[in-house]
């Protein structure tokens, strides 16, 4: 045996080390290599069915139960990308989705990123998870808490109180106390009739203690507690000399949707602060309330082109037919958000012209534009759009893309799940982490 080891070593050195840089195995058989990977797959060894399945031929056919092994194994060692390329081959084109499978993939494609150490795809993964929010994310949620981004802290502090579970009350009593005002904002805008009674004392203490905004914020979610006279307070509070507070009051006023806050939200359209008269008009759509009519119009003549374009996407949401003609005049403004808004609106009353508005739009030399409108079709609901951010998915910048991605999973339909599919594999990854999100939404509507 030493002879034959030594004749080995001796014929490798001859060959300049070629020898000895071959495998020493042979490559396994089709049959072998699927029975090698299952074997692995039963004894937890997912690494080596990773490995197994990442060297077979690409034209090689595996079985199902191979590939179902191989998604799962590269989830479990934290390889999404490989995972989604092994769930290609094993749902192609036309073939019936595997919810479950793909449900998990695609949040493994969001959760790799919580802790990123780039910020802003921390603060994707998050605002991604705050749309799905569930019982199972609430750990995730309260690990963003403890992230140094203000920004990531907001977005778990909204998916905590979406997540609506009694086990959130300590996260939240936390987010309530972050040193961020903007956390605790995230946190008391969220907070509704469900809000556990352990935290309405710490909520009334922050509603006496707390000045400005977070003053408003604190009444409007006592007020959503069923606290009728919070709400009252609130309406004071939009006539005060302070432009912020205006704001912040009419803004909740409309969220809170009390008809009694149609007069004092009809008069701040003319309030003397641009800011204000854009909220007003927000908060006015907000309310839904169709005798908010005259004064949206009112908004739609405002000097400020912002005002206008909120003015626009808010006559939409009352679903007036009558609204049409000056939505269409509002579609020829010379300001292209102002147009974009005027789209959404048309398209929330289902105006057939409003599509081609959009596809013109979609096509608008500024990426914000493009972006802008995507948004606005999303919000519209109106799924005979869907073609026009489909055509955004091949955009050459992000912006749009992000946007129609986003639009996409609020829209739906098996057409929307097959194009988030593709989108998975967008080389930004923060589209990639959207996508994962609207593949999630749509899975789950089913």
């Amino acid at each position: 045996m030493r002879v034959l080891a030594t004749l080995a070593i001796a014929v490798g050195c001859g060959l300049g080390g070629a020898w000895l840089a071959a495998p020493v195995f042979a490559v396994p058989s089709h049959a072998s290599l699927q029975d090698d990977a299952l074997k692995a797959f039963q004894q937890g060894r997912f690494d080596d069915v990773v490995l197994l399945l990442e060297g077979a031929p690409k034209d090689q056919p595996l079985s199902s139960d191979v590939l179902r092994a191989g998604v799962r194994s590269a989830l479990r060692v934290g390889r999404p990308d490989q995972a989604l390329a092994f769930y290609a081959r094993l749902v192609p084109p036309g073939k019936p989705d595997e919810a479950g499978l793909l449900k998990d993939l695609a949040l493994a494609m969001i959760t790799r990123h919580v802790r990123d150490p780039q910020e802003h795809l921390r603060i994707a993964a998050y605002l991604t998870l705050t749309d799905i929010a569930t019982r199972d994310t609430i750990a995730l949620f309260e690990d963003g808490l403890l992230d140094s981004s203000v920004m990531v802290r907001t977005r778990a502090a909204e998916g905590l109180a979406r997540a609506g579970s009694p086990a959130t009350t300590s996260a939240l009593a936390r987010a309530l106390d972050d040193p961020a005002p903007s956390v605790r904002i995230a946190a008391l805008n969220a907070l509704g009739e469900n809000t556990a009674a352990s935290l309405r004392p710490l909520i009334t203490r922050l509603s006496k203690s707390e000045e400005g905004v977070l003053h408003i914020f604190a009444l409007a979610a006592l007020a959503r507690m069923g606290r009728s006279d919070a709400a009252d307070e609130i309406a004071g509070e939009a006539t005060l000399p302070d432009a912020e507070l205006r704001m912040a009051s009419v803004g909740a006023l409309g969220q809170l949707k009390r008809p009694a806050s149609l007069p004092i939200l009809s008069q701040s359209v003319y309030d003397p602060d641009p800011s204000v008269r854009a909220f007003a008009a927000g908060a006015l759509g907000d309310l839904g309330n169709p005798k908010g009519e005259p004064a949206l119009l009112h908004a739609l003549e405002d000097d400020d082109p912002r005002v206008r374009s909120i003015a626009a996407a808010s006559l939409g949401r009352l679903k007036l037919v009558q609204s049409r003609p000056v939505l269409r005049q509002a579609a020829r403004d010379p300001v292209e958000f102002v147009r974009v808004g005027a789209v959404e609106g048309l398209l929330r009353i289902g105006d057939t012209e409003a599509v081609l508005l959009a596809a013109d739009l979609a096509k608008h030399p500024d990426p914000s534009v493009r972006g802008a409108t995507a948004q606005a079709v999303a919000l519209s609901g109106n799924r005979k759009a869907i073609l026009v951010v489909k055509s955004l998915l091949k955009d050459q910048q992000p912006q749009p893309r992000l946007m129609a991605v986003r639009a996409i999973g609020k829209l739906g339909g098996r057409e929307g799940l097959a194009l988030l599919k593709q989108a998975l594999n967008d080389s930004d990854p923060a589209i990639r982490i959207a996508a994962a999100g609207g593949v999630i939404k749509l899975l789950t509507a089913k």
